[in-house]
């Protein structure tokens, strides 16, 4: 009889791979967290005299050129230059335009949140695009979940409007005055922005999946297709609403630096997930980094978080764990 050491489903080997895979995909999911997490108190701090002193659409534009520029030379560096020596067909490429232009859309309108709530409203209320990107991920990838995961959803959208509730601000403005210091507030049309927002995000995201694992095409090649139209839709955009008051690059901080190099290693961090994982990662970020931004609220915003505050973000952590358990 012959014993094979060391072969099988517990193989040290194996085990290794797997403490491997973990390792890996924590740090991404961490990175991706962070990242998420602060972009809203990034771009309030940005802000002078209550308003965002730079061009959003040209910054939106160097973020994807950014992540274009990254992708090539990712390309480059494994040798999958020869890729780009005949022009692809237009039935492969063409796909890759539906969510540049979802992005481009969503890029922009989470700057234009900004002026209509604080950073923390905006964390919590952006939660409700886990409803969203679960429902279109059961309709257009037939993706069941289980009742426990709807119960879930249903959870987060309570949050969402119990939230809402509680820091409407409907135009009350001596009494926001009479505050000392930054408070919660979401105005009406915030509200409207929110839910554009989500539905935006969700539609691009299970759109992105579907384009990114239905082709057998290295990702960064695939990266490029997509990156391209997100800097000519970008660029078409941001030379349209330049005005004369007003350069490409004005306004430009270190803070508004960090912000484009934040969302560009995001992006390219999502389209790893999103090619070799499931969007179901992406809601995890969207989840855990609510901590990250009312940390970074409290601690460079001084944002003053009321007691009530902690009943959505309850809500939202039970209905994680009981979506993912």
């Amino acid at each position: 009889m012959i014993v094979i050491q060391n072969v099988g489903p517990s193989s040290p080997a194996r085990i290794r791979r797997q403490w491997r895979r973990r390792i890996l995909w924590g740090v991404l999911f961490g990175l991706m967290v962070l990242i998420y997490g602060s972009h809203a108190p990034l771009i309030a701090l940005t802000k002078v005299d209550g308003q965002v002193p730079f061009n959003p659409s040209s910054c939106v534009l160097m973020i994807e050129l950014s992540k274009l520029l990254i992708s090539l030379a990712t390309l480059v560096s494994t040798g999958g230059t020869s890729t780009l020596h005949a022009a692809p067909p237009l039935v492969r490429v063409a796909p890759y335009a539906v969510p540049a232009i979802l992005y481009a859309l969503n890029n922009n309108l989470v700057v234009l949140m900004q002026d209509y709530m604080d950073p923390s409203s905006y964390q919590v209320l952006s939660n409700l695009k886990i409803a969203s990107t679960a429902l279109l991920y059961s309709f257009c990838l037939s993706k069941r979940l289980r009742p426990s995961q709807w119960l879930a959803l249903g959870l987060l959208m309570a949050a969402g409007v119990c939230h809402s509730y509680s820091s409407l601000d409907l135009g009350d403005r001596e009494r926001a005055e009479a505050e000392e210091g930054p408070r919660l507030h979401i105005t009406v049309w915030g509200i409207f922005l929110v839910l554009v927002y989500c539905l935006v995000s969700g539609l691009a995201a299970v759109y992105t999946e579907r384009v990114l694992k239905s082709q057998k095409l290295p990702l960064s090649l695939q990266n490029i297709y997509l990156y391209v139209f997100g800097v000519a839709i970008n660029g078409i955009s941001s030379f349209s609403f330049v005005v004369g008051e007003k350069s490409f690059l004005e306004g430009y901080s270190g803070v508004v630096w960090a912000i484009i190099a934040g969302q560009a290693a995001n992006g390219l961090l999502m389209s790893v997930v999103l090619k070799h994982g499931s969007g179901i990662t992406r809601l995890f970020v969207i989840s855990c980094s609510m901590l990250v931004n009312a940390l970074l609220s409290w601690a460079i915003l001084g944002l003053q978080l009321t007691p009530f505050f902690l009943l959505p973000i309850s809500m939202i952590g039970l209905a994680a764990f009981m979506y993912y358990r």
